[in-house]
Parts: C-alpha cells; sequence; structure tokens
C-alpha cells in the first residue's frame, strides 16, 4: 500500500521527531525542519543544505507542506490587516493582524465557525463546521510572517500570537496545543510563554488541562457579573457557571504567582455597562490576579446590542480601578474591514441542526 504522506504542519516538536525516528532516522532533523519551515519560511527542500539525498527523498515521499490557501487579504485604514484563508470544503478561515508601535499581534482562528452561540459574537452567526488542524493553525501563522516579511514597511512583525479568532479553542484542544508548541518553540516562532495568548468562553475542563499541559496566558471573555445575564449573553455559562469558571482561573495561575488572568468584557449599552454592573464584577473577582479588557462593541448584522458611550465606558473603567483591578479600554482596529473584535465571519459551510446539537453534547 502507497503511504498516506503526512502534513508535516500537523506535528509538533515531540510528534515531528517521533515521525522521523519511525524512519530511521535520528529525532535532532525535527528541529533543522522546524528551523528551516518555521524560522526561514523554506519549503524547498532543494534548499535545505543539511539534509542529504536520501533524507530529502524521504521527506518528499512521504510527506506535504500544506497550508491554508490566501483568498483575499484587506488592510484597514488603521494598518490593521485580515485575511481570508480556504480551508476546504466550501469554507474559509479569518487571520488578524494588529500592528502596534511596541509590538504586532497576530489574532488566530481555531475552527470553522463557532459551535457556542454567544449573542453578541458574529461568528456563532455562521454556524460552525469543524475543528482546525494543527496545519490550519500554525498555517496561518507561517502565511502572515511569510506575507509581513514581504511588506513595504518592513518593520511589521509578529511578537505576539492570541488564539481569539474564529471558534472555541479549548474545544480543539489537541490540534491548538500542537500549534502552541510550535509557536514557543525556540526554533520555531520562538515566542515567551506570556507572548501567546489562549481566550476561552470559559470551558473549564480545558482551562484546567490547559494548566497541566500547554500553560499559556489565559483569556477569559466573561461579559457580565452574574450568571442570569452570562446565561444570556455566553450560553457556555449554563454549563459551567461563573462561580466554577473562578475557581478554574484561580487553579490555572496557582502555580504562577506573577501571572495574570485577562478578563473581557464586551460593552453593551444598557446591558452589562452600569456601574452597578462594575461593582458586582470587583467583588466576584476579588483575590484573583487579573486585569480587565473592556472591549467596546462592535456593530454584527443582527444582534440586539449598540456600543455603550463613551461615557459609560469610563465611568465603569473608574469604577473597577477604584475597587484596584487594573482595566483599560481596548481601542477597536480593523472595524473599517470587519476584522474587529467580534467581526469574524469567514466563510462558514455549516453542519445540520442536529450535527451541531450532537458536537455541543460531546463537547459538554
Amino acid at each position: 500500500m502507497t503511504e498516506t504522506p503526512a502534513n508535516l504542519l500537523d506535528l509538533d516538536p515531540e510528534a515531528l521527531a517521533s515521525y522521523f525516528e519511525a524512519h530511521g532516522q535520528r529525532g535532532f532533523r525535527a528541529t533543522q525542519l522546524i528551523k528551516w519551515v518555521h524560522q526561514q519560511g523554506v519549503l524547498d527542500l532543494a534548499l535545505m543544505t543539511n539534509f542529504g539525498r536520501g533524507l530529502r527523498e524521504l521527506i518528499e515521499t512521504t510527506t506535504a507542506f500544506s497550508f491554508p490557501e490566501v483568498m483575499n487579504c484587506y488592510e484597514s485604514t488603521d494598518g490593521t490587516l485580515k485575511w481570508l484563508l480556504r480551508v476546504g470544503n466550501g469554507s474559509a478561515i479569518e487571520t488578524v493582524f494588529i500592528p502596534e508601535m511596541d509590538r504586532g499581534t497576530l489574532c488566530v482562528s481555531s475552527q470553522v465557525g463557532c459551535a457556542l452561540n454567544c449573542s453578541f459574537c458574529a461568528t456563532a452567526k455562521q454556524g460552525f463546521s469543524r475543528n482546525l488542524t494543527t496545519a490550519e493553525i500554525i498555517g496561518q501563522v507561517w502565511v502572515a510572517a511569510r506575507h509581513l516579511g514581504q511588506h513595504p514597511k518592513t518593520q511589521r512583525r509578529i511578537t505576539n500570537v492570541v488564539m481569539m479568532g474564529m471558534g472555541e479553542p479549548l474545544l480543539n484542544f489537541t490540534s491548538v496545543v500542537a500549534a502552541m508548541k510550535l509557536m514557543l518553540d525556540d526554533n520555531g516562532y520562538n515566542l515567551g510563554r506570556k507572548r501567546v495568548t489562549l481566550s476561552t468562553a470559559g470551558h473549564v475542563p480545558g482551562i484546567d488541562l490547559l494548566r497541566e499541559t500547554c500553560p499559556v496566558s489565559l483569556a477569559v471573555s466573561l461579559h457580565a457579573p452574574d450568571d442570569d445575564l452570562r446565561d444570556e449573553l455566553v450560553p457556555l455559562n449554563r454549563t459551567y457557571p461563573i462561580a466554577e469558571l473562578l475557581d478554574a482561573c484561580r487553579r490555572y495561575v496557582s502555580n504562577n504567582p506573577h501571572d495574570q488572568i485577562t478578563f473581557e468584557y464586551v460593552m453593551l449599552d444598557g446591558v452589562n455597562d452600569t456601574p452597578a454592573h462594575a461593582r458586582r464584577l470587583a467583588r466576584i473577582l476579588r483575590g484573583i490576579p487579573a486585569k480587565m479588557n473592556l472591549i467596546p462593541f462592535n456593530p454584527v448584522v443582527g444582534a440586539p446590542y449598540r456600543r455603550s458611550t463613551p461615557a459609560a465606558i469610563d465611568i465603569f473603567r473608574r469604577e473597577l480601578a477604584g475597587a484596584g483591578l487594573l482595566t483599560i479600554t481596548r481601542k477597536t482596529r480593523g472595524e473599517d474591514i470587519d476584522a474587529a473584535c467580534g467581526q469574524l465571519v469567514g466563510q462558514v459551510v455549516a453542519r445540520s441542526a442536529r450535527q451541531r446539537r450532537q458536537q455541543a453534547a460531546l463537547n459538554a
């Protein structure tokens, strides 16, 4: 039987070493290949000068390098870039690069669509198709890094990656962690642990497993100070209510006392943005090393919300700061190309309603 070519981008450093060893090669070949592919962007085996002919033939005949395909790239007036990437079967995902003076942040997707149905998020309205493979996740970083290296504004580079794009990353745990290990690897993208952030809507078992497996920076999409309101905004809260979620956050930072949890809070006019909401929020977060990230709501077609006024956001921020919480208001970026927080939609060929219910039951 002909061996099915393995996509080498699907393998984290340990798995790649195992692949070479299984084919009679030394494990250190994995380090060499990671340097060629991820550090230097080289895919041409003829240019991999420290590989002999036999090794190059092995890689050529048994493996492949398969990336998401760039369908389009959009640039905002503020410099934000958004790529639309084809991932097969009529579906596409979106990846966003946000340049700032002292950093360049890449927002990476983990699923085609999302099954969590948060009421203020554009991705949720696209339905859910499938999890992305490791290759499709790390491929977003590879594509963006190559594009930015060719960009006329040569100071643009990726210094931070946030798993905050389409999908709930903890519901695609294995592939997401494998991709993040390549982001962290010294021979890959060499990002420090605090420069890779995973954002979750609050999947408690996933938070605990991440703590044991790959403890990168954690961001939690909170958006409400009580269960009744959060049940409405983030339906996953009905399975993992706030008390359970915050206990998981305390466990997450228990081994690293200098770490903080970033709590994300979308500001919805008249819904969750009053001083009373802020005071309740400060109470429930007491004792957790935390940073509050207030996110002005970005318009989503069909969502019954409006952005809180600047005055309301400022009063809310001052309430939290007065309670001792480090609080910032996120600057809206890329809104003119629908690249702002909560606006990513891609092209999702969604599963049937029955399949989505089955997926949700498996993920619970």
